[in-house]
């Protein structure tokens, strides 16, 4: 994702600390170094930011983060921004043979780059304290900060899909004689459900065949060197012309192999990692929906439970009980409990609303560049492959009108 650039409206650069500046904050992930051996070896990246933002400690910090710093922050903002999509974090690959391989390595920088970044241009999230604490704090008060995690900051966002799942097929107990169930019904919340799942249904299709199109890549490049090598072997055999022609054919074939295999790299960074990210993001949307299920289910329970209380509270009045008062604050209190769950549920729909509409826009830009990288590789790829064929046909052609 690009940051944004503090220009003057003539081009010219301001100074990052200049008062007429526009805010900025951008954020580089770079030099994944692996430290340490065995089960304990991890990569350490290199987080550096550039900022104008006053909060900060000056306009360009470097701090050094490992993977479950960038967990200990995707959790404290799922945490503490209820209602807003937390951008996903890549897989932590189980495989050692593949954790450490150049490519995944790569891979999981970049995505950890994209993940950063989106953060940074959240209105609401690029305000966020521990965003700050992230980027700023050296690696022994980020390692003390993860350590210290206990309670509520211990819940992951998987946990919450459980709830989600739970909440859609739960039915309330019996309340004032009719049965209630406890899930969200609105319009606007059941077209939200039906768009998230179509999504995520034809995202994850794409994703599955750009990733047979990346291995058919690799696959025809392979298969390309070993007829390149088989065919040069093949000339070495033979004399004159043909021998010269066959040499020719097997460097074409390998030469294309190579760029093949640049092309497959190229498939799998700007387009199949692409679709994944956004697989991904569709998790962290339903993520956001559980917590919006759970906020609904809490303030109903609580709605049932106040009408039990002013019920009793009645009862109690009619008689004249010594426990009225205390009922009465009881009452009172839980009263004031449902008030802000219903507010709290309001403030998780207001921010969907606007959320979704952030991200559709986002989705349709990073989408869009997937699909025109891919077409601008093809073509590309298309054209190179033709020319090295075509530039042997008039020596293959010269071969054969001899024989």
């Amino acid at each position: 994702m690009a940051t944004i650039t503090t220009r003057s409206l003539s081009g010219s650069s301001q100074s990052p600390r200049s008062p007429s500046a526009q805010p900025f904050l951008g954020i580089t992930v770079t030099d994944p170094v692996k430290l340490g051996n065995g089960v304990q070896a991890y990569i350490s990246y290199r987080v550096i930011t550039k900022t104008n933002f006053p909060e900060y400690q000056g306009p360009e910090k470097i701090v050094i983060r490992r993977y479950s710093d960038f967990v200990w922050l995707r959790d404290r903002l799922f945490e503490k921004y209820k209602g807003i999509f937390i951008p996903p974090l890549p897989e932590k690959s189980a495989v050692e043979k593949f954790r450490f391989s150049s490519e995944f390595i790569e891979m999981r920088r970049q995505a950890l780059d994209i993940f950063l970044n989106r953060i940074a241009s959240h209105p609401e999230l690029r305000q966020s304290e521990d965003l700050r604490t992230f980027l700023q704090v050296d690696e022994e008060t980020m390692e003390r900060a993860r350590s210290q995690e206990t309670g509520i900051f211990k819940k992951k966002p998987a946990d919450l899909m459980q709830i989600f799942k739970d909440v859609q097929s739960k039915v309330s107990d019996v309340v004032l004689g009719k049965e209630k169930p406890l899930e969200e019904s609105s319009p606007e919340y059941e077209k939200l459900k039906h768009y998230t799942f179509e999504l995520e249904d034809h995202l994850a299709e794409a994703q599955k065949h750009a990733f047979r199109l990346v291995k058919r890549h690799r696959e025809l490049g392979q298969s390309l060197a070993d007829f390149g090598k088989a065919i040069k072997l093949l000339g070495a055999c033979e004399g004159n012309s043909l021998g010269k022609a066959f040499s020719e054919l097997g460097s074409k074939s390998e030469t294309l192999s190579i760029k093949l295999q640049k092309e497959a790299h190229h498939l799998l960074m700007k387009f199949e990692e692409p679709l994944k990210d956004y697989v991904r993001a569709v998790q962290s949307i339903k993520a956001t929906m559980a917590e919006r299920a759970n906020a609904f289910k809490h303030q109903c329970e609580l709605a049932e439970t106040i009408k039990l209380k002013e019920i009793n509270l009645d009862k109690l009045m009619l008689t004249r009980s010594d426990k009225v008062g205390e009922a009465e604050i009881e009452y009172r209190e839980l009263k004031a409990e449902g008030e802000e769950a219903t507010r709290r549920f309001e403030t998780i729909v207001r921010l969907m609303s606007e959320e979704i509409v952030r991200f559709q826009e986002q989705k349709t830009l990073d989408i869009g560049i997937a699909f025109h990288e891919l077409a601008k590789g093809q073509a590309q790829m298309a054209n190179e492959i033709a020319d090295a064929w075509r530039s042997l046909i008039p020596k293959l052609e010269a071969c054969s009108a001899r024989t």
